[in-house]
């Protein structure tokens, strides 16, 4: 190196950006501003995409998603105090599915701390509940290892949302060009090391165990989730089930592993495939509220479940019959492998083979007839199958749908049908609404080559609706459908008993301007709006939108009573 390089200063907005980028961050999203603005901007200088939002709760949902998609760690930037805070809603997202995430905040000058400073907060003791790490850089020599570290917690184990804390006088600290260099490189070959680290702590005679109990089960179920697709394990899921001829459920997000039209599919016989089922090899899918916890009268109380995760915490907690600690993808070529020393085969005439493909036929031709009736003004089934077949006839790749609302995301999650790996995103775990706008963003930024398809209720729609700009000034292949019912579940559905007191001619809580014109929100900034509300109008207005692959919002006025009041979970309302 040049004499003159070590007189070359770095500040901290400059050696966090050379951490980022030399670690393999591509990517980030946020909201600028005090103390930050220079780093995104330096990012930006060093080849990372930076996607600026309007609110960081958005931008957050964006990178826990982004961090799903592509295994790698989503990055979200924000301003102190508030800015920080508003981030949480993104972090604890990330934590609640397993996602890889870093949320990168500015905080007050370290000095000024506990003196009432601008956005002054203990940002560390505000993150812990919703992260698996956090460290706060107290000098510009600790910022690359900081970096490292949350970068490797977030992919680690079971993914998460990790926290950095930059004091905004670290920021503006300086370091001569050979420091930075020499601790960029410590800190490089420790995150190459730590990145080539794999945890997998499964024995040979745990999966020996688990082909046994497969292979003497009378009645199968090989259910898997967003971990087995966040594992990439599609292939090895695709083995395992077309060797055994073991039929398959997946939970929501793991829809697309295999095809739904697989005939080994048991999604529209569910009921019968976990309520009968006496084995269940469950894999990247946790025994929680979306499972029934693995318990009567759901599941069956003889039922034997081979939990496979990655968190050994997780097997503890649901003490299943055998757990196996490790990656998905690992442990189910492990299990392959295993078979096929000694194989075996349900075969189509297998009578629960048989029991499950009848009972779903007949629930599938149930539908379809349902779905065949036009009806105006619309109700959810009939605009959801003018969706599902627009989505179908673009083929491969197949578009990534986003999907969040009660009913209109319980209608499309039966209707819809997902045929590739990490084709859908919805409000997962933590049931979480207003996701929709930042999880199109992140699928836009992550698989540039598919179209994004949202498919959203209003009052979805109306958390992150302002983001509609955000889709326009990138210019990202995104078509927003709207819902709109006119509310919360479709508007004012209160018993006559409740309609009393000194306010009871306001606007019931449920209820929004009827027949609102979202469609006209995003022509505002120059993207294309259409108006559905026949099937004419939504055949169009899908067509046109779907071929031009620009930012468009379709705006279907559904009938305000169609839906039940939330959705499939009324018990807990």
């Amino acid at each position: 190196m040049a004499e003159s390089d070590t007189h070359v200063l770095l500040d901290g907005n400059q050696l966090i950006a050379k951490s980022l980028a030399r670690f393999g961050v591509d990517r980030m999203f946020g909201v600028v501003g005090i103390p930050v603005t220079s780093l995104a901007n330096r990012a930006v200088s060093l080849g990372v995409r930076f996607l600026a939002f309007h609110n960081e709760q958005s931008a957050g949902y964006a990178a826990s998603a982004y961090g799903y998609l592509t295994g790698r760690p989503g990055v979200l930037l924000t301003v102190s105090g508030p800015g920080c805070v508003h981030g949480l809603a993104g972090l604890s997202n990330a934590m609640a599915n397993g996602w890889p995430m870093v949320m990168i905040s500015g905080s007050c000058d370290q000095t000024d701390f506990g003196r009432g400073d601008f956005q002054e907060l203990d940002q560390i003791a505000a993150v812990k509940p919703f992260s698996k790490f956090a460290v706060k850089a107290k000098d510009i020599n600790e910022i690359p290892e900081c970096v490292l570290q949350a970068l490797a917690h977030a992919g680690s184990g079971r993914p998460g949302g990790c926290y950095l804390d930059f004091p905004s006088d670290v920021l503006h600290q300086t370091i001569s060009d050979s420091e930075a260099e020499g601790l960029l490189a410590s800190a490089a070959e420790r995150f190459r090391k730590l990145s080539e680290e794999v945890v997998f702590n499964v024995q040979n005679s745990q999966i020996e165990e688990a082909a046994s109990l497969l292979r003497h089960a009378e009645r199968p179920l090989i259910v898997f989730g967003k971990g087995a697709a966040f594992a990439r394990a599609e292939s090895a899921l695709t083995k395992l089930v077309e060797t055994t001829g073991i039929p398959f459920l997946p939970t929501p997000m793991g829809k697309g592993l295999l095809p739904d039209t697989h005939d080994l599919a048991a999604t529209a016989a569910r009921s019968l495939a976990i309520g009968k089922c006496d084995v269940a090899l469950v894999v990247g899918a946790r025994l929680n509220w979306l499972l029934h916890f693995g318990e009567p009268p759901k599941w069956s109380k003889d039922v034997k479940f081979i939990l496979v995760d990655v968190c050994q915490e997780e097997i503890e907690l649901r003490k299943p019959h055998l757990g196996l600690v490790g990656d998905a993808k690992l442990v189910v070529e492990k299990l392959n492998k295993q078979i096929k020393d000694d194989p075996f085969c349900l075969g189509r005439s297998h009578p629960w083979v048989e029991a499950i493909s009848r009972k779903a036929k007949e629930n599938v031709l149930k539908m379809e007839a349902q779905l065949a009736k036009q009806v105006v003004p619309f109700n959810f089934l009939t605009p959801m199958k003018i969706i599902r077949d627009a989505i179908l006839g673009l083929g491969s790749p197949a578009p990534i749908l986003v999907s969040e609302g009660a009913n209109t995301m319980d209608v499309g999650r039966a209707v819809l049908v997902q045929t590739e790996p990490r084709t859908r995103l919805d409000a997962g775990t933590w049931g979480t609404m207003g996701v929709g706008l930042g999880y199109c963003i992140a699928a836009a930024v992550a698989s540039p080559d598919r179209l994004v398809v949202a498919v959203e209720g209003d009052s979805g729609f109306g958390f992150s609706a302002m983001e509609v700009e955000t889709l326009v000034r990138y210019q990202l292949p995104v078509v927003v459908i709207v819902f709109n019912n006119g509310g919360v579940y479709g508007g004012d559905r209160r018993s006559p008993d409740e309609i009393n007191g000194p306010y009871k001619d306001d606007p019931a809580p449920t209820s929004f301007v009827p027949s609102a014109a979202y469609h006209t929100l995003i022509e505002a900034f120059g993207g294309k709006g259409y108006l559905a509300g026949t099937p004419e109008e939504l055949k169009s207005a899908l067509a046109e939108s779907f071929a031009a692959r620009k930012p468009a919002v379709i705006n279907v006025i559904i009938d305000p009573y169609a839906g039940s009041e939330s959705g499939r979970l009324q018990h807990k309302n």
